[in-house]
């Protein structure tokens, strides 16, 4: 199932007030993959251009979260349009207020674009785990205007970058089902388990 734009709009208005709703925007607005936007760092983003710079993409490999070259296993260049930039803003402001009530106990630095509520980088399952719960949420708040299920694309479209709505619909993100969600967002508690340091890994899955 494709989202026509007033569909994804609908979405992207639920989402709003959610802590990963720069990361719903973002991915239908520049069409880069899920593990591309859960590599992506502050450094790769330059609001005054503006532009991101998309230059790999984590994933999931043996329950462990490891990263690599995108899929291409090129680095490209991805504009962004006012919109998507005012997001990125607002989540970078949120993710330094965080930072600064944890203190201490922020893990990673400042390094992550999209981050746990303790700093950790998200798992891929993560988002993908999350947008079912998003929709059933619309649903039950619009019964007149229900959305249909939908994921998020693995893989780039051809589709222009700037349009007067979001580009991207979400189609075809495949959740990776078989690994826990060990890193939960907004701060949730997150389940226990036994961490291994990051491996890089050549061309990991969307």
């Amino acid at each position: 199932m494709i989202w026509t734009p007033a569909q994804l709009r609908a979405f992207l208005a639920t989402t709003q007030e959610h802590c990963l709703y720069a990361f719903f925007h973002l991915a239908a607005y520049t069409g880069a993959r899920r593990g591309e936007l859960l590599n992506l760092r502050w450094t790769d983003v330059d609001l005054d251009k503006p532009q991101i710079h998309i230059t790999g993409a984590a994933a999931v490999i043996d329950r462990q979260r490891i990263e690599g070259t995108s899929k291409s296993g090129r680095s490209r260049v991805v504009s962004l349009d006012p919109s998507t930039v005012r997001a990125l803003k607002a989540h970078r402001a949120h993710q330094d207020e965080e930072r600064l009530r944890i203190g201490e106990s922020w893990k990673g630095g400042g390094a992550y674009v999209f981050t746990t509520g303790w700093g950790d980088p998200l798992f891929p399952d993560t988002p993908s785990s999350l947008m079912p719960k998003l929709i059933k949420t619309h649903n039950k708040q619009n019964r007149r205007a229900q959305l249909p299920h939908a994921r998020l694309h693995t893989s780039a479209t051809s589709m222009p970058r700037r349009c007067s709505w979001p580009a991207y619909p979400f189609t075809s993100w495949r959740p990776d089902s078989a690994t826990p969600t060990r890193r939960s967002p907004c701060g949730s508690t997150p389940t226990s388990s036994t961490s291994k340091p990051r491996q890089r890994q050549r061309s990991p899955p969307g």
